[in-house]
């Protein structure tokens, strides 16, 4: 699998995070921010380690945590990209025409 990975061009980064979890009358959340100075881009993948899925209701939650970022690479990139256009543009197809049933 490292072979392929390398093949593609992908490349992984450790990175500090910061994982918030809140679960009260005002708010239903999860955010995960990462401390490193890049951006996300299309066909990334986030690994967050030993972070916490739940918090008990009325409670808010924020933890410090390490996340390991698989970069994708160019072709990985672009191929994310244009699935992501084609998957959108089904949405155009929906019609809002008034159809009347007999």
């Amino acid at each position: 699998m490292i072979g392929w990975a390398m093949a593609l061009g992908r490349r992984t980064v450790e990175v500090p995070c910061t994982v918030e979890i809140e679960q009260t009358p005002e708010s239903l959340h999860a955010h995960v921010t990462l401390d490193a100075a890049f951006e996300i881009e299309p066909g990334d993948e986030v690994q967050v380690h030993d972070s916490p899925t739940s918090v008990p209701y009325g409670e808010r939650l924020v933890v410090a945590r390490k996340a390991t970022v698989t970069r994708a690479g160019p072709i990985e990139r672009i191929w994310t990209k244009l699935a992501g256009h084609l998957e959108l543009t089904e949405l155009y197809e929906v019609s809002f025409s008034e159809r009347r049933r007999l």
